[in-house]
């Protein structure tokens, strides 16, 4: 039995711990650089646009409606019993590839044969490959000298020289609050050769054990090539944090954003260069999406209150494109049976889009995420833990969206 002083001495221990590594992330902020602003597409495009990508409509400019196309699931490797937090990053139009999808798959979320899987979006047949696993927490160990027991939340990013990168969540002892960031990038190979992935380093982002780090949304791409990849600590304390990268995808900077003790898996939104919102999970009993915000291009945040919008403690996802901002996220106050597009003009204010999933309780459908590639808006979703859902629409300009609930 523990005694009451135990119990005390490991409340105390864990604050302290918490603590020290909101104290160890404030001293690591560092100047920007000189006004990094954003990618000309915002965050709707993943990256800079290609030099030899064709020219195309002002998607979400003016009045329009985005009309669904396409739906399906993913292929699913081999034997994997379950699937959970998936990724899109869209690549240049030279690729052959328009669109490629991770996530984590095995017999169930922390199973030991749990490895980050990966399908693409052939451009010539208009259709997704045969799933493979491209990180293994072995060969990610092996390489790195790190013992390592999960692996989770993969997040991609392509950089300014065209090349994929991976940031995946890993864990030695313990749960998901003793999680690091895996940065890989994708190996030289030839054009449409098969994409494989090399560890480079485990993210140094505390002096204090470097533990509760995670990553879970996607980056924010700046116009000099580099990004913000939005990332958190969990370990007591909840709070989000940015992360500035190259075009090399070199670490520059870190800073917290904004306060409150429940607040973690930020989706950043641009509204300008230098106007930013990070809509979040709350982990709280309120049942909202909380909302940060700077002014000054990331070096600053503050803390902005709670959307009027339901959220059941659950992940969401952001995007921008044109004019327009997208949310994708579970609009109830308990479980993840309902999830929905929405739009809005600032950032605050939310209209109803299209309701993607409207099951019975006791459903799942969570962990969303968003790419644009050819013109087309591609969204992602964990069904049931045990697929990935997918959806593609198009902007159809000069219809007016249909005005809608938050």
């Amino acid at each position: 039995m523990f005694s009451l002083r135990a119990v005390w001495r490991a409340l105390l221990a864990g604050a302290l711990v918490a603590g020290l590594a909101a104290w160890d992330c404030a001293q690591r902020v560092l100047p920007a650089p000189a006004q990094a602003s954003l990618s000309a597409h915002g965050s709707a495009f993943g990256a800079p646009e290609s030099p030899d990508a064709p020219p195309g409509p002002s998607l979400g400019q003016g009045p329009g409606v985005w009309k669904l196309i396409e739906k399906g699931s993913l292929p699913i490797p081999q034997g994997a019993l379950a699937a959970h937090a998936s990724a899109l990053v869209a690549l240049p139009a030279k690729d052959p590839r328009s669109v490629l999808a991770f996530w984590f798959a095995g017999d169930r979320e922390s199973a030991p044969n749990v490895q980050i899987a990966m399908s693409e979006m052939d451009r010539a047949s208009d259709r997704w490959s045969p799933a493979r696993m491209v990180v293994d927490r072995w060969e990610v160990a092996d390489t790195l000298g790190f013992g390592l027991r999960r692996l989770g939340n993969p997040v991609a990013w392509l950089d300014g020289h065209g090349r994929v990168h991976l940031f995946v969540v890993a864990t030695g002892a313990g749960g998901w609050a003793a999680g690091r960031i895996v940065h890989l990038r994708q190996r030289p190979g030839a054009p449409g050769a098969p994409l494989q992935w090399e560890p480079l380093r485990m993210l140094q982002l505390s002096w204090l054990w470097n533990i509760s780090y995670l990553v879970r949304t996607g980056p924010m791409p700046l116009q000099d090539g580099g990004m913000v990849l939005p990332v958190y600590f969990e370990l007591a304390r909840k709070f989000p944090v940015g992360l500035r990268f190259d075009a090399d995808g070199q670490l520059l900077n870190m800073v917290r954003m904004g306060t409150g003790p429940q607040a973690l898996q930020p989706a950043l939104l641009p509204l300008d260069a230098q106007q930013w919102r990070a809509l979040m999970r709350d982990s709280s009993p309120a049942g909202r999406i909380r909302v940060a915000g700077t002014r000054d291009g990331g070096r600053s945040w503050q803390a902005l209150g709670d959307l009027p919008l339901d959220n059941p403690n659950s992940s969401v996802a952001t995007l921008s494109v044109g004019g327009q901002h997208l949310l994708v996220y579970n609009p109830t106050t308990q479980g993840r049976h309902k999830i929905r597009l929405s739009g809005s003009s600032d950032g605050l204010q939310w209209q109803t889009l299209h309701e993607l999933e409207d099951a019975a309780p006791g459903h799942e459908y969570s962990y969303p995420a968003m790419a644009l590639a050819d013109g087309s808006l591609w969204i992602s979703y964990t069904d049931q833990r045990k697929t990935i859902a997918w959806r593609r629409f198009a902007w159809v300009p000069g219809m007016p969206q249909t005005k809608g609930s938050p």
